[in-house]
């Protein structure tokens, strides 16, 4: 209602007149200050970029080569080794495929005369070197020979020790009665029996060796040997002692001499006592 219109009330007395017009916005409250912002530490300083050819000579070197690599490498170059080969076999081929007939009948007889020559050199070396296996067999069969030669020899000669089966002969003379021809015949039976060494205590008995009577004993080429007198033999035991043990034979002889006899066979006998050897005088080598 308007003012002006019949029965409107104007304003009291002592009431204060209100707005007519939009509301007041009343102020904001200031806001506080925000703090300070605390200092950030220094940055390192970032590493300077690598430009492309420092990063290819590092990835380079040092070398780091692996197996797997080095595999390929070495196929690789077979591969090239086989198509370098091949390359010059073909240009060969080539150039032997332009020759004319003339030439390649000429170069098959040179191959042919190439071939032939080499097969004699061939065969040449194989007989030469046959001829020198058997020589160098023959020289070896020649040398074990006269080593087993000279063995034997050393042996029958008394320088050489020998040891083999045999027996051993010992002959106790309380009384004294055995004389130095019962103890040559007990050599001389085992010498057609076989034996191949004999030994007398400390003698060695050889082809030329002599017995005779001393005072209180035998000597044996000289060196006196006492009682009881024992006999080392080698040879086979089976034919030494029949030998010796035959009816009226060498034991027979010793016991009606009162003399006690021992015949045992043995496994390995050793005969040790050596004679020294003797140059002659004046016989020589007829192959000297």
């Amino acid at each position: 209602m308007r003012d002006d219109e019949p029965g409107a009330r104007g304003p009291e007395a002592g009431e204060e007149p209100r707005p007519t017009g939009p509301p007041r916005r009343q102020p904001l409250p200031e806001a506080a200050p925000a703090p300070a912002p605390e200092p950030r530490p220094e940055a390192e300083p970032a590493p300077a970029e690598l430009t492309g050819r420092q990063r290819l000579v590092k990835g380079l070197w040092p070398p780091r080569v692996t197996r797997a690599q080095l595999t390929v490498a070495l196929l690789l170059f077979v591969l090239g080794l086989g198509l370098a080969i091949q390359v010059r076999s073909t240009n060969d081929t080539g150039a032997l495929r332009g020759a004319r007939q003339d030439d390649l009948v000429r170069i098959l007889d040179e191959l042919d005369d190439r071939t032939e020559r080499l097969e004699d050199e061939k065969q040449r070396l194989e007989d030469q070197r046959t001829e020198l296996e058997n020589s160098s067999d023959q020289a070896e069969e020649a040398r074990r020979q006269t080593v087993e030669k000279e063995r034997q020899l050393g042996i029958l000669a008394g320088n050489v020790a020998a040891t083999g089966p045999g027996i051993t002969l010992t002959v106790q003379d309380p009384a004294g009665t055995v004389r130095a021809d019962m103890l040559l015949d007990a050599v001389q039976e085992l010498r057609a029996a076989g034996a191949e060494a004999i030994q007398v205590n400390d003698v060695r008995v050889v082809a030329g060796t002599y017995l005779s009577d001393g005072s209180g004993g035998v000597n044996v080429d000289g060196n006196k040997i006492t009682r009881p007198y024992r006999f080392k033999v080698i040879g086979n035991p089976q034919d030494l002692e029949p030998a010796l043990n035959i009816p009226g034979g060498v034991v027979q002889t010793l016991e009606k001499e009162q003399a006690t006899v021992v015949v045992t066979r043995e496994e390995k006998i050793v005969v040790d006592a050596l004679r020294p050897a003797e140059q002659p005088d004046y016989a020589r080598s007829s192959n000297e």
